[in-house]
């Protein structure tokens, strides 16, 4: 759908289409319709080297007023530029209205709404067009003072052929100077105050007169009520014949009045509290980028102090690692040494014996017999000759660098991350928890191994190869499986359920080497048999007399109750179990055997009614 909306002067022409209606607009000026007459400004609003009065300037095409008309918002703007703008919506709304018969009909109108290029307010064409908005003769007033302060041509108003000298100031005219002579000869205007323009350049605001856009050459004096416009005396007399129409000088009071109280009693306020408002929330901006700038300052600082307590921290971990690392290999430097020089006097002494037993006669080896004796035991017994255990085979292993171990701080900042050089000493690790020597059968037994370096200190990491080993000392086939699990913290927990009770031996071995101790001797005791029955003096009291309760002990009652009484036969005269018959009440159960033996009934269980 398409609708053309026209004004009556000039007005505005806008082909709408639906599907666009509701797109923002923005103020689009047609460049194939610039006016040399009316050359752009510069945004410094400049002409011919000369400042321009801003007031005079529409800021839609940046040149001097063009019939300025004011949009609802107070915002002014050339009807050209106005009419340039997109609509952003349009709507219609049903008005009643009056045909030539004076019979009311409804008649449909469409508003268009654009937005103001300078606030983005939705504000509404009248139907009419943009004649129906109001002119800004204020506008123009800085038009013309612009024009005359710029040395601009001015025309005469009254004969229009002339160029302009003089205003009068009654009149609100441009005069020639031949009309400016006839403008002071005519009775009716020779006490007017005719000024030169040229002294005028430096005055303030000029007032023009507002003609009507119907009678031109009439000045719009009258205000009619009823229409609430200014009219001029042909209008009153005419089209406004039966109206109330006064001078416009006679209710100026009245209609000023309103607006300055308006502005004086509360927008004035408004506009206070608005601009408190606005400064506190730009202080609160500046104080908030302050603040920012600042902390991002507090920030980058601390980064760097930080990164450079962090380098440091690295380079004392080098420095310490490079020292680990000489320590260790000036210990494997001596450790060869020994050993090289070990080998090579056993190897002499070794080459020297088995070359005189096989090339010396036995006269030679005879003579030669107490020195060889003597170095070849001095070589056995007191030659170099490590332990396995005590050679070191550092192979870096056991260094390691710990990324999560708190390390202390530098300047103030906290570092983590420390180089773990610890290595296990097989000979300091120890065994803590009575499940190594002690368990029951069908039961979870625990003991933990703790890994110790050879200062005694556990190391702080895990990850070494722990094996243990539960064989039965007699049942060699019997093994019970254990369980390891690595705390990740040096030591190491084992369980391990027995099935079986017994004596086993218990290996634990690190790096495949025994610790100190080991094989350890575990004794796992045979499981308690929990009575079944009910501790009591006799199955009598104990069922309330039931005959068919039962007791585990010797005693009998008479007359068909098939359990023991007080001072029956067979009562142990004490309190006993009713499942087994024993008087301990803290014991175990006794087995199947031992009833059969001291009972002819055999076992009979007690039955709790």
């Amino acid at each position: 759908m398409f609708v053309e909306l026209g004004g009556s002067q000039g007005g505005i022409n806008w082909f709408v289409c639906g599907t666009t209606s509701l797109q923002k607009q923005r103020m689009s000026l047609s460049e194939q319709k610039e006016n040399t007459e009316h050359p752009t400004l510069r945004s410094e609003h400049e002409h011919n080297g000369a400042l321009v009065n801003p007031r005079a300037v529409c800021n839609g095409c940046k040149r001097l007023y063009r019939d300025p008309k004011i949009l609802p918002c107070l915002h002014t703007f050339c009807s050209d530029c106005i009419g340039q703008l997109e609509p952003f919506s349009v709507s219609s709304r049903s008005d009643r209205a009056e045909n030539g018969e004076g019979e009311a009909v409804e008649q449909d109108r469409l508003t268009v709404t654009v937005l103001c290029p300078d606030c983005d307010s939705e504000v509404d064409i009248p139907p009419s067009g943009l004649g129906g908005l109001s002119t800004d003769h204020l506008a123009l007033d800085e038009v013309f003072l612009e024009t005359l302060v710029t040395n601009g041509p001015l025309g005469c108003d009254l004969c229009g052929e002339g160029r302009a000298k003089s205003r009068c100031d009654v009149c609100c005219v441009n005069l020639c100077e031949f009309c400016c002579q006839a403008h002071r000869r005519q009775k009716r205007t020779a006490s007017h105050s005719v000024q030169c323009l040229e002294e005028l350049k430096s005055c303030g605001r000029l007032r023009r007169p507002v003609l009507c856009s119907l009678h031109p050459g009439q000045e719009l004096r009258l205000f009619c009520h009823p229409c609430d416009l200014p009219v001029c005396l042909e209008c009153a007399a005419t089209l406004h014949r039966d109206h109330r129409c006064c001078p416009a000088h006679d209710i100026i009071d009245l209609h000023g009045d309103s607006i300055r109280e308006l502005v004086t009693v509360r927008l004035r306020p408004h506009m206070d509290r608005l601009k408190d408002s606005l400064q506190k929330v730009e202080v609160s901006q500046e104080a908030l980028r302050a603040r920012v700038d600042a902390t991002a300052t507090e920030v980058r600082a601390f980064a760097r102090a930080y990164a450079s307590a962090v380098e440091a921290h690295c380079l004392s971990l080098l420095h310490g690692l490079e020292e680990l690392r000489v320590q260790r290999r000036n210990l494997l430097h001596l450790q060869k040494a020994q050993l090289q020089q070990a080998l090579l006097d056993v190897g002499v002494g070794v080459e020297f014996a088995e070359r005189l037993l096989s090339c010396g006669s036995d006269v030679e080896i005879l003579s030669a017999k107490g020195v060889t004796l003597r170095r070849l035991t001095s070589l056995a017994e007191n030659s170099y000759d490590p332990h396995p255990a005590t050679v070191a085979h550092d192979d870096g292993s056991g260094i390691s660098f710990m990324a999560r171990e708190p390390a202390g701080g530098v300047e103030g900042y906290p570092l983590v991350g420390v180089i773990n050089s610890k290595t296990v000493d097989i000979s300091k690790c120890v065994i803590e928890g009575e499940g190594l020597q002690k368990g029951s059968e069908g039961q979870q037994g625990h003991f933990t191994l703790a890994c110790r370096d050879s200062a005694g200190e556990q190391v702080a990491r895990g990850g070494e190869h722990v094996l243990v080993s539960i064989v039965h000392k007699e049942k060699k086939n019997r093994t019970v499986e254990a369980t390891v699990v690595d705390n990740s913290d040096g030591s190491y927990s084992v369980s391990y359920t027995p099935e079986e009770p017994g004596a086993y031996s218990v290996w634990v071995c690190v790096k495949a080497q025994h610790v100190k101790g080991s094989p350890f001797l575990l004794t796992v005791k045979r499981k308690l048999r929990r009575h079944s029955g009910t501790f009591h003096c006799c199955s009598f009291c104990s069922s309330g007399g039931a005959k068919e309760a039962r007791c585990g002990c010797t005693g009998t009652m008479p007359g068909g109750f098939k359990g023991c009484g007080h001072g029956h036969k067979g009562h142990p005269r004490k309190p006993h179990w009713s499942c087994c018959g024993s008087t301990v009440e803290q014991s175990e159960c006794l087995p199947q055997s031992v009833l059969a033996a001291v009972s002819p009934r055999g076992h009979l269980r007690t039955v709790e009614l």
